[in-house]
């Protein structure tokens, strides 16, 4: 079997994988809901869903950095890593042990791809097209759903002490799109990194954001973070919004398309009230 994964590298399998190891959070849990967890050995300490693979798998680290001993024992048939989750060097000296399997995610029809893939690699491909179809179609019905809204002008940050964003040419920045909200940092070309770090103090000349969302993942926000942001823009609402749903991909779509439908309602309700207040 010669399968591409999505960085253009060549596998060859004389047989579908049997014991996986899984490096990235949101595809563990895809795994799982193609009906492998028997075959996942592997997972990390950010494979939260869903819960109880914690107590049954072996946690081999974290997405940045692994114990390859660890991988090395469990006999991996594949690995499965992410470009943006894990580091390049991590993928070459894993590759030492067994073949790695690099997704890389930038679009819903990237995920749909990682999705079939993941059917022929694991002989699942019923499932894995079961997947796609209801990816497909909650896609369809949340366009008919946001086609009505207003575009909104959006900042998304991800850290604080020094603050970050995510910028363009990211999952997150994909999934704001489709909810019609502009990305202030996205296409601004003093700040070409996809993750990067921003001057707060210019939120105003550098687009100044209709809302600001505070993602729940990599960082802890508080509300005198969102008070602090608030004050450097000149109207902007401050949300906390679920990182999970912005920045997972996999499985995880099919619930992130009913939240932001309850988001862009609630959203929604807090831009009409607004205007009516001037």
């Amino acid at each position: 079997m010669n399968l591409t994964d999505q960085l253009g590298t060549q596998h060859t399998f004389e047989t579908s994988p049997k014991r996986i190891v899984s490096l990235v959070p949101s595809q563990t849990e895809l795994l799982f809901d193609l009906g492998l967890e028997e075959q996942i050995v592997g997972i990390t300490k950010f494979c939260v869903h869903p819960f109880h693979l914690k107590a049954t798998k072996k946690i081999v680290g974290g997405t940045k950095k692994v114990h390859i001993d660890k991988i090395k024992e469990l006999q991996p048939d594949i690995i499965i890593c992410n470009k943006e989750e894990n580091t390049l060097e991590m993928v070459e000296e894993l590759c030492q042990i067994c073949p790695v399997w690099v997704t890389d995610m930038y679009t819903i029809a990237d995920n749909n791809k990682m999705i079939e893939d993941f059917g022929k690699l694991f002989n699942v491909r019923t499932e894995a097209q079961k997947w796609i179809d209801k990816i497909n179609f909650a896609h369809q019905d949340f366009l008919k759903f946001i086609a009505p809204f207003e575009m909104q002008k959006v900042a998304y940050f991800i850290w604080a002490n020094p603050y970050m964003v995510a910028g363009n040419n990211t999952f997150i920045n994909h999934l704001l799109e489709l909810n019609k909200l502009e990305n202030i940092y996205a296409h601004n070309e003093k700040y070409p990194e996809r993750y990067p770090e921003v001057i707060v103090q210019k939120m105003r000349i550098q687009g100044d954001p209709d809302l600001i969302f505070l993602s729940s993942e990599p960082f802890p926000f508080k509300d005198d973070h969102a008070f602090e942001l608030g004050r450097y823009s000149h109207h902007a609402k401050t949300v906390f919004v679920d990182g999970e749903m912005f920045s997972w991909y996999g499985s995880r779509l099919i619930k992130a398309f009913d939240y932001f439908k309850k988001l862009r309602l609630r959203i929604g309700e807090l831009h009409l009230h607004h205007s009516h207040s001037h």
